[in-house]
């Protein structure tokens, strides 16, 4: 570790930035029904935002003092989004799923819609497949390096790089009609990009679909439509070891609120992006990124100067 830590341009400064950050990764113990809704409203307004649900999720109760809420009580309260999501999307799911199977009765294999309902049945794989590989061989993922505020950070800005190229040089002259197989695998490769923290689902997504040469609106939809199943099995997981965890302090109440408040601040920036990319850019969000990414790595380094 000793000499990993030298050839560091950061070396003398690494053992403390890696002390602050088991310091910010501990769990809270116990969470009141007002806190729980404050971080399910957050989490609601960024899980859709190109900006890192799971970065905001962290940090802000951090911030505030409440100290880190966990992974698992971040993926449960993703229900929430995940309601919200099927909500607003109820008929394009409904469409895609029954087109598709008519489709595959017909043994149409070019269909659009069995084409658009295969990629994101194997856009989804990405995740999941390494997902699984962190839950098995990452046990304490939660409380690495990569769930640190510095690698928040660090992804923060990077992404906000790529949305900024993606955003330059996209084409942009796809609708939904044009939609395919190899639009939902390549986004679904993307979308694996977002079990580290602060690359943000949304964000990874949106970029690639950008780069695909999708419309903004289209990329966003897509994006969203890429992220039921995803974001489903993950809280679903997550439920099951917070239930065998005995609520892990949580409490029914404070997790229900929690969820409310996530629905319905998820389906407003649902509506809300969806309408705001049919006229604008994603420069505002690039700008967003990098100024917290910026903010956090200032934050950390006022940090270090105190305790030097």
């Amino acid at each position: 570790m000793t000499a990993i830590v030298t050839d560091w341009p950061i070396g003398a400064i690494a053992p403390s930035l890696m002390l602050l950050a088991e310091t910010l990764t501990e769990p809270v113990s116990s969470m009141p029904l007002w806190q729980a809704v404050v971080i399910g409203i957050v989490q609601g307004f960024t899980e859709f935002l190109p900006i890192s649900s799971t970065a905001h999720v962290k940090i802000i109760p951090v911030l505030l003092g409440w100290g880190d809420p966990g992974v698992a009580f971040t993926a449960v309260i993703q229900l929430g989004s995940i309601a919200a999501m099927l909500w607003y999307f109820w008929d394009d799911l409904s469409q895609v799923t029954l087109n598709m199977v008519r489709a595959t009765q017909r043994r149409d294999w070019v269909s659009v819609d069995f084409r658009l309902g295969l990629g994101i049945l194997l856009g989804t794989v990405p995740i999941v497949f390494f997902g699984l590989l962190v839950k098995v061989f990452v046990p304490n993922y939660d409380e690495s390096i990569l769930r640190s505020t510095a690698a928040i950070a660090i992804a923060s800005i990077v992404m906000a790089l790529f949305l900024a190229a993606a955003e330059q040089w996209g084409q942009r002259g796809r609708g939904f009609d044009k939609l395919g197989l190899w639009d939902g695998i390549w986004m679904g490769i993307a979308q694996a990009l977002a079990i580290i923290p602060g690359v943000s689902r949304s964000g990874s997504t949106l970029t690639a679909g950008l780069f695909m040469g999708l419309e903004r609106s289209t990329a966003a939809r897509f994006s969203f439509l890429l992220g039921v199943p995803a974001i489903t099995l993950a809280g679903l997981v997550e439920l099951k070891d917070l239930l065998e965890s005995n609520m892990a302090g949580i409490g029914w109440l404070s997790l229900i609120g929690g969820l409310a408040a996530a629905v319905v601040s998820s389906y407003a920036a649902i509506a809300w992006l969806i309408e705001f990319l049919k006229s604008h850019s994603t420069w505002v969000f690039v700008w967003y990124r990098l100024g917290f990414g910026v903010a956090l790595l200032a934050a950390i380094a006022l940090q270090l100067m105190q305790n030097v």
